[in-house]
Order: structure tokens, then C-alpha cells, then sequence
């Protein structure tokens, strides 16, 4: 007889299943929503589905060669991805990749990853019918989570064909723990279903174990293995030293937190550091209402999509530089002399502050960083990032800040940031000492 554990783990995973296939129409809705501010998402829909084109070779037409599925969710998860890839290429011979994605902006990300004989489709929707569509076409000999993306369906599927799944790079908050353990009949077994797991902090560890997942090691961080674009540090650089002022950033802001920078600096005029404003948002849907925003608060504007010659852009001393672009977030740092944090001020966990330190950009962060406590109290303790309780107390900390040596700033943000590096190459050997018959 089956003990009563199992039997409720199968039956809250059937359950779930049934949920997750009665709520396909309104995931179709929420595509067509999200596809007014961003086109990508009506691409390609009924892969979510399992459902594949012709031009999306399976397992049988996809050639020789070992076949890995990656799953980076959105941007930062492919980024993070990018570095994976290259390292599992280089010990992998003849590698195949299959990529997949939840969102627009990684898809978009993900292409460059890309060589002949690799895939790329949408991550399948967590019901029974789509993830088993997914594994019997892709048939991967090894699948790679990046993160937190934890399915139940697709590593029950996963694990019925014989597939082991992996989660690197794996963080995971303690609200987010929380929010888990509100139903640990299903969190448990899909944890449990993992056939490894690397976390990127100690912390990270000890939460995914409470879980019941197999964690492994803590290799760190891959972002710190990340570096920055070589072309666009140069730009930035050589645009920086052109300027009379030091030019202090919003970074990857969030809803909510532009007002409050707008607002902090209409209310500090006269204490105010004296420098040139950069607002960077996080989510490109958002940069015509920030840029509307800006104007109704009596600043001038000048948008980085406007200029083909940034040393014009640069040129409008007075006016709040918007940038408005994707995938030049190393020209803004190396632009930058202090960032502050977006999604911190905000109680939204905060963003990753390692590549401003790899551009040697100082970060002021607010009160919200859970998503990367480690990383954040690191940074604090190596003098790389301060701390401030809200945006008004952002724009002291950040004039102190710009009082101090520029040079002596950016060594200590860069030395941070490679004193931390070699995560990456620990945890494909990981994976390689895991999975026989790899190489």
C-alpha cells in the first residue's frame, strides 16, 4: 500500500495540475495583455503549450551531440545564463542547447546564446499535458534551472522520463521561503524532485534545505564571473571625463521609486548634490511614463533613444537624462560616479548591485534588499555600497559619496567585485561530476 506521504504529495500534484490546466484561458488573456506593451509575447503561443512548430527540430532532428535544456526566466536569469552556456560548451564538446524563457525581455536576451542546432522556445506552462509535450520533443539528457524556478508539474514530468534537473545559481529569500511553506505538500516534493541544487550564499542554502532540496555546495554568485561590456566601459568612461559635474543615477528603478527620487530632489534644491541626473528604469513597457513624468515635474528631459551621438545627449547640462535603451546598462554605470539602487527603495527586494561594482559605479542602497541580502551586506562591509533609510537620506549619503576620491571609489567597488568570481566554473564541474555521461 502506498504510505499516506506519497499519496498526498500525488494527489496535491494532480490537484495542482487540474488548476493549472482550468486557468490556460487566463494565462491566454494575460499574453494578449502584456503583448500592447510588449509584442514579443504574442510570438510563438502555443509553444507554451507544447505545441511546436516545424522549424523547431525535437530530439531526432536536432543532430548529434548531448542535448541540455537551460531555463533562464527573464533577463537577469539569462544573463546569468550566458556565462553557463559558454562554460558548459567549452566542456561539453558538440553541445545542443535548448533555452527557454517565461518572458519577452529574456527571449529577446536569449537569442545571442544561440548557435546552429540549438533551440529556443517558451518555457512549457506548468499543466500535466504541456510539460509532457515538452519533454517528449526536447528529450534533453540534462535540464538546468536557473535561480528560483521551481515547477512541480515540470520536474514531475522531468523526473518520470528519466531527466535530472538541476537548480544553480540558486537563491532563495526568506519571504519567498514563506510564501513556500504555505504549501509544503506541493513546494516539498518539487524540491525534493531536484537532483542537486548550488546555492549562491550560505543563507540561500540553509532556506532551500528547509524546503528539502538536495543542496550541494555553495559555489556564489555567477554575476561576479560577469564582465562588463569592454566597449561600452570605454564609452561611458570617455563620456564621464567630458563632464564638468559628477552624474549620479537612478538604476533600475520600479514603479514608485521615480516619484520619490523626483520628489527627494525638488525638496532639496538647495542641498542637493551639485551633478547631472540619469534615471534608468528597470522594465522598458515603463520608460514613456517615466519620461512623462519627469516633464510634469518641471525638468527638462533628454531621452538616451533620441540621440544617435551620445556626446549631444550628454551636451543638455540641465536636463534629467533618461535612458531609455536596452542592454546598456554598463555604458550608464561607467557613466555614473554613484548609483542608487532601484527596487530597494520600494519594498521590492532591491536589484543586483554587482555590475555597477564591476564598473566601478558606488551604489547607494535603500532599505529593501532581501532578494540579495548577502550580496548587499558584502558590498556594505567591503565599502562598495552604503545604505540609506529612504530616497531624501539616498541623496545625502550619495553627496558624501561624490565628496570622496573618484579614484579611490571605483578601485574599492572593482575590487569587490573580483574578489568574489569563480562561481561559475565550480559549478559546471559540479555538474559534470553529477550527471554521467556528459562529456
Amino acid at each position: 500500500m502506498m504510505a499516506a506521504p506519497a499519496r498526498s504529495a500525488r494527489l496535491a500534484l494532480a490537484v495542482y495540475g487540474v488548476v493549472c490546466w482550468a486557468l490556460i484561458p487566463l494565462l491566454r488573456w494575460r499574453l494578449r495583455r502584456r503583448t500592447r506593451a510588449e509584442p514579443l509575447y504574442a510570438h510563438r503561443v502555443s509553444e507554451r503549450f507544447g505545441y511546436y512548430a516545424a522549424d523547431v527540430p525535437g530530439a531526432a532532428a536536432q543532430g548529434p551531440g548531448l542535448r541540455v535544456w537551460v531555463h533562464a526566466v527573464s533577463l537577469g536569469e539569462t544573463r546569468a545564463a550566458a556565462l553557463l552556456v559558454a562554460a558548459l560548451r567549452e566542456a561539453i564538446p558538440g553541445m545542443r542547447l535548448v533555452l527557454t524563457h517565461g518572458t519577452a525581455t529574456g527571449r529577446a536576451a536569449g537569442v545571442a546564446l544561440l548557435r546552429p542546432g540549438d533551440v529556443q522556445v517558451w518555457q512549457p506552462w506548468d499543466s500535466p499535458g504541456a510539460v509532457r509535450r515538452f519533454v517528449r520533443h526536447m528529450a534533453p539528457h540534462m535540464g538546468v534551472l536557473i535561480e528560483t524556478e521551481v515547477w512541480p508539474q515540470l520536474l514531475a514530468g522531468c523526473a518520470q522520463a528519466g531527466v535530472p534537473v538541476y537548480l544553480v545559481n540558486a537563491r532563495l529569500s526568506a519571504a519567498s521561503l514563506r510564501a513556500y511553506q504555505r504549501a509544503p505538500w506541493l513546494s516539498g516534493p518539487a524540491f525534493a524532485a531536484l537532483a542537486g541544487v548550488w546555492a549562491q550564499s550560505a543563507a540561500d542554502a540553509d532556506r532551500l534545505r528547509t524546503l528539502g532540496a538536495p543542496v550541494r555546495g555553495v559555489p556564489g554568485n555567477f554575476k561576479f564571473d560577469a564582465r562588463p561590456d569592454a566597449a561600452q566601459v570605454a564609452l561611458g568612461s570617455a563620456l564621464r571625463t567630458r563632464l564638468h559635474k559628477p552624474v549620479l543615477m537612478l538604476a533600475s528603478s520600479r514603479e514608485g521609486e521615480e516619484a520619490m527620487w523626483l520628489q527627494a530632489i525638488q525638496a532639496a534644491r538647495a542641498r542637493r548634490p551639485d551633478c547631472h541626473w540619469l534615471v534608468v528604469p528597470r522594465h522598458p513597457q515603463r520608460f514613456d511614463g517615466v519620461a512623462e513624468m519627469v516633464l510634469k515635474a518641471g525638468f527638462t528631459l533628454a531621452r538616451r533613444s533620441a540621440y544617435a551621438d551620445l556626446g549631444a545627449w550628454v551636451a543638455a547640462p540641465d536636463a534629467v537624462w533618461l535612458g531609455d535603451s536596452l542592454g546598456e546598462m554598463a555604458l550608464y554605470y561607467s557613466l555614473a560616479d554613484v548609483a542608487l539602487l532601484g527596487g530597494s527603495f520600494a519594498p521590492l527586494g532591491g536589484q543586483n548591485l554587482i555590475e555597477a561594482a564591476a564598473c566601478g559605479c558606488s551604489v547607494v542602497m535603500g532599505p529593501h534588499t532581501f532578494n540579495f541580502a548577502e550580496v548587499a551586506e558584502r558590498a556594505e562591509a567591503a565599502g562598495a555600497a552604503v545604505r540609506a533609510a529612504d530616497m531624501p537620506a539616498a541623496l545625502a549619503e550619495a553627496a558624501a559619496l561624490l565628496a570622496l576620491d573618484r579614484a579611490m571609489r571605483r578601485q574599492r567597488t572593482q575590487d569587490f567585485a573580483a574578489a568574489s568570481g569563480g562561481a561559475v566554473r565550480r559549478t559546471v564541474d559540479a555538474l559534470l561530476a553529477s550527471t554521467p555521461g556528459l562529456t
